[in-house]
């Protein structure tokens, strides 16, 4: 496989970057060539080119050599674009049809063409579509950030700007052709395309970066790195609270300056240390970086924090892993207050150096630290709540021993060789010549947690059987997002379903002929839609006891999810009761309540699934293992109710008719298929 990068932004080189150089040189290109490095591990890609503009002046003349070699399997090509000089992300709409013109030509010249083409920012990928249009070359699309949350986050007159406005189109029109768009973090893919008319759910795919974490796990002090910070402090023994990120508006950086500011108890403490990019004249800083940082030194007059906050003015690339130390030896913590952080590379270093988090609960460090139980998530925008949450951690032993050993997970869960891995498989599906979709004779539908997975060696034997089954059409129904589902599937290797029952049922996403992408059930959409009112249903439920909301990303445009006990599911139901207002109400592990249109439910989804696919009542079979299965198994006569079941499912009367396994897991519904089908054929 041959994979060709684009990534028009920033000062790119193929080692060596010199990030916060210019304000695009950051998080994008660490993200590109962590990904290239481990691709190229890979037996399966044997080219793997990144190509960029050329451009003479500053910020050196390193970038406009034409070619550079990486690596035997990698090169980095810079071609020439409308403008020579360099060019900020707000003037690249400008170079993009010469440099898509020229990236034409070296094509051309090539002994094949590149697969697939990968474009990084939206102006890549306007550069990747006009590739598409001439030489038919399909592409992926990863945004990294995006235009539509950088105007909520500023609002007012700033955000209707032209250049802003064109930046949004063009991610309209990356969203609306590219093949698989890749998203690092399910706000990412849930939230913030969704903001857009092109946004299709089922072309998005989660896959989280990874990150080269086991050089910071092993990171030590240096004493250059500690004299550099300790000579800004009068006490620099003591807890360091570090901030390292790039001086621009949406890091934030003023807001945790704030907090500390405004925070007698935090200055006595900890230590402030705001390691923002590297800089030597502050007048001579790109784009907005230099109002950043006269804005953090405003606020540091202002609060009279000499002595307390330290901003070295340079680091080295390698002088990273010493920072962290620096903070962990001093029994620290690690703050990153952006406005919004697509995935946050940096959270997970500073996990793996033994740091606890405080982290914007906007993006990405909401997967991270549910994922890894390493810190406290905090709303940027409130600077009390940053100091508290960098109190309680600081006050707090058992619970900062636990955020620590909770950062020594990250290692195993983002890894790039995995990211890798599963990149290259969605990768490989595009490209491969998918036989059409032959009309199932039977259809099998089950939960994913504790029922398809749960078990690896029981989810192997299921992948084996589920190969032989040929007219068997497989699908999941799960009280999971689909991206929450797809990933999970994803990462244990699971079969790809033919059809996806999401958010307990109440969306339904289908598999396309591709056999990677998926489209969203609209028929089912409008059916969910009849007789439901979200604000009425939300309304009425806001103030009852008891009732505890779950995250912003549990929360569908056809589902409200909460946390309560089986007296408080019985007192939502009477409440919507009281105010006249249908929905499904289902409780299941003895704390997950989620609130449904009235014709939403695993059950109904099952029978709609059914019926689009032409097949009776005995051709169809479920399993599943807890509450929420409770209205799939009932209304079906073929219900499998693994071993491993709970809140009493075996003993439900509405059940009775369902076969209880004595396998767990994935093995479980081998065998109960197996015994449906033994009495099908007894029957006939």
């Amino acid at each position: 496989m041959f994979v060709l990068h684009i990534a028009l932004q920033g000062c790119l080189r193929g080692r060596d970057v010199v990030y916060g150089l210019t304000s695009d040189t950051g998080g994008h290109i660490r993200y590109l060539l962590d990904l290239v490095g481990a691709s190229e591990q890979d037996a399966r890609v044997a080219r793997i080119v990144m190509a960029t503009r050329r451009f003479e002046g500053p910020p050196g003349p390193e970038y406009a050599v034409p070619e550079e070699r990486v690596s035997d399997k990698v090169e980095l090509v810079r071609l020439a674009s409308a403008s020579p000089g360099y060019r900020s992300k707000e003037e690249m709409h400008g170079e993009v049809e010469s440099f898509a013109e020229n990236l034409i030509a070296w094509i051309g010249r090539q002994t094949s063409a590149p697969d697939i083409v990968h474009a990084h920012y939206a102006d890549a990928a306007a550069v990747a579509a006009i590739v598409e249009a001439r030489l038919g070359i399909p592409f992926v699309f990863t945004a990294h950030s995006l235009g539509r949350v950088k105007a909520a986050l500023l609002g007012g007159e700033a955000a209707r700007g032209p250049e802003l406005a064109r930046r949004i189109a063009t991610e309209e029109a990356a969203l609306a052709r590219a093949s698989l768009v890749i998203a690092s973090s399910r706000d990412e893919a849930e939230v913030q395309y969704a903001g857009y008319s092109a946004y299709d759910p089922g072309r998005a795919r989660v896959l989280p970066p990874g990150s080269d974490l086991a050089r910071f796990a092993e990171s030590r002090p240096l004493p250059r790195v500690d004299a550099a910070i300790d000579r800004f402090l009068h006490d620099p023994g003591k807890p360091a609270l570090l901030a390292l990120a790039r001086p621009v508006a949406r890091k934030n950086l003023a807001a945790l300056v704030r907090a500390y500011g405004e925070s007698p108890e935090l200055q006595a403490r900890a230590n402030l240390v705001i390691v923002a990019g590297t800089r030597e004249d502050i007048d001579r800083l790109d784009g907005d970086m230099a109002a950043t940082l006269r804005d953090l030194l405003v606020l540091i007059d202002r609060y009279d924090l000499y002595g307390r906050v330290a901003y070295p003015k340079t680091h080295r690339p390698e002088d990273v892993p010493a920072i962290y130390a620096y903070a962990r030896e001093r029994g620290g913590l690690f703050v990153n207050p952006a406005l919004n952080e697509p995935f946050g590379l940096t959270l997970l270093e500073a996990s793996a150096a033994g740091l606890p988090l405080v982290a914007t609960d906007s993006g990405g460090p909401n997967d991270i630290v549910e994922t890894c139980g390493n810190g406290l998530l905090v709303d940027p925008r409130a600077p009390a709540s940053i100091a508290a949450a960098c109190l309680h951690i600081l006050t707090e032993a058992a619970f900062r021993a636990a955020c620590v050993a909770g950062g020594a997970r990250a290692a195993a869960t983002y890894d790039w060789d995995r990211h890798a891995a599963r990149y290259h498989e969605l990768l490989g599906a595009l490209l491969a010549r998918n036989p059409p979709l032959r009309a199932p004779h039977q259809l099998l539908i089950c939960d994913i947690d504790n029922t398809l997975v749960g078990c690896e060696s029981a989810l192997a034997t299921f992948r084996r059987w589920r190969s032989r089954q040929t007219g068997l059409a497989f699908g999941v129904a799960t009280g999971r997002s689909f991206h929450s589902a797809m990933a999970v599937l994803e990462q244990q290797a699971s079969p790809r379903p033919q059809v996806m029952i999401t958010s307990v049922g109440s969306e339904i996403y289908h598999l396309d002929a591709n056999g990677v992408t998926y489209t969203a059930d609209a028929a089912w959409r409008e059916t969910v839609s009849s007789a439901w009112d979200r604000e009425a249903v939300g309304t009425a439920l806001s103030r009852l006891d008891g009732l505890v909301p779950q995250g912003p990303l549990e929360q569908r445009a056809h589902k409200l999810s909460f946390f309560g006990d089986a007296e408080t599911a019985g007192g939502v139901r009477e409440r919507l009761a009281q105010a006249g207002l249908a929905a499904n109400v289902i409780h299941s592990h003895g704390r997950y309540l989620d609130v449904l249109p009235p014709t939403a439910s695993k059950g109904t989804a099952v029978d709609h699934v059914r019926a689009l696919y032409g097949l009776p009542e005995r051709a169809v079979f479920v399993a599943g293992d807890s509450g929420n299965d409770v209205e799939m198994l009932r209304a079906r006569a073929q219900a499998i109710i693994v071993a491993n079941y709970s809140d009493g499912l075996a003993a439900n009367a509405a059940l009775q008719h369902s076969y209880v396994a004595r396998a767990s897991h994935a093995r479980g519904i081998i065998e109960g298929v197996l015994h449906f089908r033994r009495a099908l054929s007894y029957a006939s």
